[in-house]
């Protein structure tokens, strides 16, 4: 007779964690559960929510195996430990336990699977110490099955627990989640999940390489089910050993090595080079998608070194030599290019997915970003054109990325001049006469009026403050010397006229007093600027050009009033 050969169980299942040492990533949902069953604290309902994949329905069988624990000899309480040596744990384990129920409630959603359970609830469990159900992706119960629950679960019979399992916690409605105790399971991150898979992999007696495990744990996303059956397809992938290669052809991955080159050469201008990386990753099976959210996230990884070198999470991505090499390639790019470089690869991510020809789409936007990488700095624009009127600026071109600035005076004018204001008229003059006075730093600030305080905070970068005082102050008295006051709107923040004198302190170089009053005072800038656009579209549509353009076209309405773009001066002459 032929030797029985016992079914292949997937990874997913052969270690799924059966008692609550074995879980992963998810300290403070242990800690807690531990301490309410130790206590005897144990609530009589449990939410738990979190993606795909971190343990929600594992965990679920988990409590119910803790709370329901007799030992081998039937005398033992509830348990935090093991539960190996319990015939009634592993009933619970093997899904054959009449006193746990579990219910898909994705396939019944209706009030009337609702009203079977609610029926049950009145009667003792058989063998168990309690009866528990666990209604997984509870989201989906309908309305009417929402309502049916919510009585019996605010007051259960003692010997009941309810434990609901769900990715869209947003779909549950209050009333029930008033009535539950709430776990957030969390992603698992990087390293937790790659030293969860090697130790498998030892037991599975399977050879791998570190890069490769890295690779399958940052594909899972936080999911430690998504990780084990890449590792699985991964197995049957190799034939000795799972090397970096094969995982990478398997996910259709494009090396990081690679990605840092075709970043660097599309930064430098160097076209043909990076075009020929991208038609080699396309080539060996590497999306053009995927390659583009590469990017993305180097790009993101090198804005970060550039600004937190020691961030800890960047070096558990990278290893020891592209680390090194991204760290020098960040000091060569400015903040601005970095900047420039994500909002350029992450339009053009939509680009590539909606492209009928991704690879085309994807090609584009390199070429994209090499051009506008090293577009020229606002600052240096602004300076010529005051220097020479008739300079214009030049066409920019692929060129080497510029470094950045290690003087704070430049990076100061920098900001500045980014913050300066567009238009024309009082405020924008104002505005950029503040801007010059504090460039040039050859004269004190003066602040006359309150358009030349918000222009002041506009020109260090304080676009929120700068908008609140154009919107929530009524001014009623402002001196230069430092004194404010103004009666602030009802909308105004709390702590609004705080970081306005803290702010002005530090900008000015001098201590505000700054008086809030109750009444009075003139209308906000906001107020003002709407009245003034009222009026200009009251004298527009008294115009005799424009009444007879009513009348022909009644139902049309004035929204806006467009300034002609002024002539140059030969035009005017003539």
């Amino acid at each position: 007779m032929a030797e029985q050969q016992t079914p292949y169980r997937v990874l997913a299942r052969k270690y799924r964690p059966q008692h609550f040492d074995e879980l992963i990533g998810q300290d403070a949902l242990v800690r807690t559960l531990r301490n309410a069953i130790t206590s005897g604290r144990i609530a009589h309902a449990f939410m738990l929510t979190g993606v795909r994949g971190v343990g929600k329905t594992t965990t679920a069988r988990i409590i119910a195996k803790a709370l329901n624990y007799k030992g081998p000899d039937g005398t033992s309480g509830p348990t935090t430990g093991p539960t190996d040596d319990c015939a009634l744990c592993r009933a619970i384990s093997e899904d054959r336990h009449p006193d746990v129920i579990e219910m898909d409630a994705a396939s019944r959603t209706g009030v009337d699977n609702m009203r079977e359970i609610l029926d049950s609830v009145r009667y003792a469990p058989t063998e168990a110490r309690y009866k528990i159900y666990i209604i997984d992706e509870v989201h989906m119960l309908s309305t009417a099955a929402f309502n049916a629950l919510l009585k019996t679960l605010e007051e259960p019979p003692e010997h009941v627990k309810f434990i609901f399992a769900t990715t869209e916690i947003r779909k549950v409605p209050v009333t029930v989640l008033s009535r539950c105790q709430r776990f957030d399971l969390r992603r698992v991150d990087i390293p937790t999940l790659s030293t969860h898979y090697k130790k498998i992999c030892g037991l599975e007696n399977v050879e791998t390489e570190d890069e490769a495990i890295n690779m399958i744990a940052r594909a899972a996303d936080g999911s430690v089910r998504d990780g084990l059956s890449l590792l699985d397809q991964a197995i049957a992938l190799s034939s000795e050993k799972i090397t970096a290669q094969q995982v990478r052809d398997m996910l259709g991955l494009a090396d990081r090595a690679q990605n840092l080159d075709l970043l660097e050469k599309a930064l430098t201008g160097d076209m043909p080079g990076a075009l020929e990386i991208m038609d080699g990753l396309y080539q060996s099976g590497a999306a053009p998608s995927v390659v583009i959210q590469d990017l993305l996230e180097l790009t993101h990884l090198l804005t970060r070194l550039r600004a937190a070198p020691q961030t800890a999470s960047i070096r558990q991505t990278l290893s020891a030599d592209q680390i090194a090499r991204a760290g020098d390639l960040s000091g060569k790019l400015s903040m601005p290019t970095l900047g420039k470089t994500w909002q350029i690869l992450l339009k053009g991510l939509g680009e590539v997915n909606e492209a009928p020809n991704p690879q085309e789409a994807a090609e584009m936007v390199l070429i994209r970003l090499a051009y506008a990488a090293d577009l020229p700095d606002p600052l240096d624009l602004l300076k010529k054109l005051k220097s020479d009127p008739s300079y214009s600026a030049p066409a920019p071109t692929p060129a080497s990325a510029a470094p950045a600035s290690s003087g704070a005076p430049a990076a100061q004018s920098q900001t500045f001049a980014s913050a300066a204001p567009s238009g024309s008229g009082p405020r924008a003059s104002a505005a950029l006469h503040i801007v010059e006075t504090v460039q040039t730093q050859s004269a004190p600030i003066l602040l006359n009026t309150l358009e030349d305080m918000v222009a002041l905070l506009e020109a260090h970068n304080k676009p929120l403050l700068a908008s609140q005082l154009f919107h929530f102050a009524h001014l009623i008295k402002l001196e230069p010397t430092g004194r404010l006051e103004f009666r602030p709107s009802p909308e105004a923040p709390q702590k609004f006229s705080q970081d306005l004198g803290q702010v002005l302190k530090e900008i000015t170089d001098q201590r505000w007093l700054i008086s809030l009053a109750t009444t009075g005072g003139q209308p906000t800038l906001a107020q003002k600027a709407e009245n003034e656009r009222l009026a200009e579209l009251e004298e527009v549509l008294n115009h005799p050009v424009v009444c007879d353009i009513m009348q022909i076209f009644p139902e049309a309405k004035l929204i806006k009033v467009i300034p002609p773009e002024p002539q140059d001066q030969q035009q005017q002459e003539t």
